[in-house]
């Protein structure tokens, strides 16, 4: 069984390395910054295809390599019909949530971001819609209270390969069962960037928290400004230093350890990034 790969990132190169092993790669579709995916086609001699393959820009790249499953993780592109009809059998995408919740980008982030207690992969058919497709299969991941984004990826590095596997041997068994997506129950999120980050501190101390978590280090991370400083947060705890409602949230209560005043509680910030910097008691957070 020849396959062909939609891949970017670590997650994509995990993918990669486990299944040069087991199945003929006959080629890869991947982004122009993922050097570590480049690097191994090269040194494996896998034909590969990199950048924006729409519109018509990898016809000839396809019809010189076939494949028989078409297997995209964590590819960063839409694609559109000619690249989703290319395999002999099938297509099917892996995607970080449990849809039909959290289709669209960076799911596990915005799970993190809104409180849920659990995640999830689904493997699901490519249509021409956004993470829209019949359902393949599904693993349900706890999120726990002090999971940042980048432990459910770390996560997600072990269930991937492991449902990837699980479906190729239903292929090969033609034993593939699927079930289609109830859109009346599906959620979308989009693309986050860095300057996204910014705390805003007239928000609850219960939301800040998840929302640095989500983005701690090595993502870019939440942050704020203290005067001409970005203060990027990587930790944060919930304090019981007491407050005056009529503070301004935001409002820096202790220097050390250092505590900020929220619109219903502190918190204490334990790590953050950047510059060195002195803070001074009742200076305000931005």
């Amino acid at each position: 069984m020849k396959l062909g790969l939609l891949i970017s990132g670590g997650l994509g190169l995990k993918i990669l390395q486990n299944l040069s092993n087991v199945y003929e790669v006959s080629f890869i579709l991947t982004d122009n910054v993922s050097s570590s995916i480049h690097e191994f086609a090269i040194k494996n001699e896998i034909p590969f295809f990199s950048g924006n393959p729409r519109n018509g820009k990898v016809s000839s790249f396809l019809r010189i390599n076939i494949c028989d499953v078409l297997i995209s993780v964590n590819y960063l592109f839409l694609i559109d019909k000619e690249i989703i009809n290319s395999p002999r059998i099938l297509a099917f995408n892996v995607h970080g949530s449990l849809l039909p919740k959290y289709r669209g980008r960076t799911p596990h982030v915005w799970a993190i971001i809104n409180n849920e207690t659990r995640t999830g992969i689904t493997a699901h058919i490519i249509d021409e819609g956004c993470d829209t497709g019949d359902i393949i299969d599904q693993i349900e991941i706890p999120i726990l209270s002090a999971d940042t984004g980048n432990c459910i990826l770390k996560k997600f590095e072990t269930y991937y390969p492991e449902i990837v596997i699980s479906i190729l041997e239903k292929i090969r068994n033609n034993t593939i069962t699927t079930i289609k997506q109830d859109d009346s129950l599906s959620t979308f999120f989009v693309k986050r960037t860095p300057d996204d980050g910014k705390i805003d501190w007239d928000w609850q101390c219960e939301r800040i928290f998840n929302w640095v978590r989500a983005q701690a280090d090595p993502y870019p991370g939440a942050f704020a400004y203290y005067k001409e400083f970005k203060l990027i947060i990587d930790e944060i705890e919930f304090s019981d230093l007491g407050f005056n409602c009529m503070t301004q949230n935001g409002t820096i209560l202790s220097v050390n350890p250092l505590v900020v005043k929220t619109s219903n509680g502190t918190i204490k910030i334990n790590k953050h990034r950047g510059v060195n910097i002195v803070f001074e008691l009742n200076q305000k957070l931005e």
